[in-house]
């Protein structure tokens, strides 16, 4: 087999990838960045394109008061106890200097969203697209760096039982070589939302969710941490999105939250089941507890009105556009549209106004928009409009067992000295929920924490911390 050695090797070219690499060669340390796609992104460009920062520029020009202490807070909120505080308190004091940094290398920031788990706005969209090329194209600016695709890593090597990490090896193009590492390998390789023997091991209550995620999302990163015997964390806690089209593929998803600008939820019986201001992973949870694992966001032209234009997820004139909402001039037809029974949904939507008249939601105790916040709508404005919603498994957000300095630990809370983790594959950030925004900000904000520790330990750098 042939060998090769570098200071240090990322796995995975996504947005942790990216800037654990940027981080790691801006420090000095030669590396090699593998890809096991044909291209980089993988699950970051199929995302909505939002990172929630907490202060920013873009919410005061909005009249937003936010900061690293509210973010902590509803990140205490959303994850409950399972979520690591050390992670999340790490991610709330570092996240506007990775802000700042981004902006620095010319990545703006549009619309700021509120949604789930947010009780401000905060989720800041960006062109993804645009963000891995302004990552990539910088990347291939330092010296000392290489990107190869097609790379799939294999297995991670140790020179003795316990000791540190010390090679990968990785094929490409049919042909395996063993990459040694001076300072250690950052493993960055996403989840495991295309590994159907993972989801039916680890989360076999997703089995009736669709699956959309990177190609490459098959938990390669996991298996070989594993091996090692890395811990794991919030393996229980997979969940699927509520509010996907029943239309997508496996490589585009057609995510729609309409229910976040007041729109309600109602299965194939015409009920509404579910408080639609929850998070949308539990909202996932729900639907998929429904006839045929099917429901309608259902709304009318006081929600269409809300339409953000260009942003992912809240511009509902673009699935009006392309045919995927169905609509109509009244309540009934809208029903006899969708195969609905037509007094059902009148009465539905008639009790829910009544609540919105009351300000008290009977049946679900829904009480705002989005996490408590956003005064409720009434629907009674034609048109009217359905989108036709499934539950559908975009990241898995849980796996290795990682430290606020991104150092993996094993099944008895030991460093796994010269690995490190970053983005999708590590766990213990979310716990029992989900805020948007943060999968594509802790992928940012870890990964350049993986990078600067991977090259302090490659160059002897006295601030590399070998402590517990």
């Amino acid at each position: 087999m042939e060998m090769e050695t570098v200071d240090v090797l990322v796995i995975g070219g996504g947005i942790a990838g990216h800037c654990a690499a940027i981080a790691a060669a801006e420090a000095g340390a030669g590396l090699l960045l593998a890809e096991k796609m044909g291209q980089v992104g993988g699950s970051t460009v199929l995302s909505g394109g939002f990172l929630a920062f907490a202060g920013s520029p873009e919410q005061r020009r909005l009249g937003i008061e936010d900061g690293a202490k509210l973010l902590l807070e509803d990140l205490r909120k959303v994850g409950g106890p399972d979520a690591d505080e050390s992670l999340l308190s790490e991610y709330a004091s570092k996240q506007m200097d990775m802000h700042r940094w981004l902006s620095g290398l010319g990545i703006r920031f549009g619309a700021v969203e509120q949604s789930a788990g947010q009780s401000v706005a905060r989720s800041h969209e960006t062109d993804i697209r645009g963000l891995i090329e302004t990552l990539n194209a910088r990347f291939r600016e330092l010296p000392k760096c290489e990107l190869r695709l097609n790379s799939r890593a294999l297995a991670l090597s140790r020179d003795e039982i316990g000791g540190p990490v010390c090679a990968v090896d990785v094929e490409t193009g049919g042909q395996k070589r063993r990459v040694n590492v001076r300072g250690g390998v950052v493993i960055a390789s996403g989840g495991f939302s295309r590994s159907e023997a993972m989801l039916r091991l680890f989360a076999p209550g997703q089995a009736k969710a669709s699956r959309i995620g990177g190609a490459g999302n098959t938990g390669d990163g996991l298996r070989m941490a594993w091996m090692l015997g890395a811990g794991m964390r919030d393996m229980g806690r997979v969940k699927g999105t509520f509010g996907n089209h029943p239309s997508a593929t496996d490589q585009k998803h057609e995510l729609l939250l309409a229910y976040y600008s007041g729109a309600i939820i109602v299965n194939k019986l015409a009920r509404r089941f579910v408080d639609e201001s929850e998070s949308y992973k539990q909202l996932g949870d729900a639907c998929l507890a429904q006839p045929d694992q099917f429901a309608y966001q259902v709304f009318d032209q006081n929600v269409m009105d809300k339409s953000d234009p260009g942003v992912p997820l809240f511009d509902f004139q673009r699935p009006l556009d392309r045919g995927l909402l169905v609509t109509a001039d009244t309540v009934e037809k809208l029903a006899e549209r969708c195969g609905l029974d037509a007094a059902a949904l009148r009465n539905t939507i008639d009790r829910y106004n009544e609540g919105v008249d009351r300000g008290e939601d009977r049946d679900f105790g829904r009480d705002g928009l989005c996490a408590h916040a956003g005064a409720l709508v009434r629907l009674d404005r034609a048109p009217y409009y359905a989108y036709p919603s499934t539950t559908v498994v975009l990241a898995t957000y849980c796996g290795l067992h990682a430290d606020a300095k991104t150092r993996v630990r094993d099944v008895d809370g030991n460093i796994i000295d010269g690995l490190f983790a970053a983005g999708e594959v590590v766990g213990g950030f979310h716990g029992q929920s989900y805020m948007t925004g943060t999968s594509l900000g802790k992928g940012a904000v870890f990964g350049r924490i993986a990078g600067q520790q991977a090259a302090a330990r490659a160059l002897g750098a006295t601030d590399y911390d070998r402590r517990e």
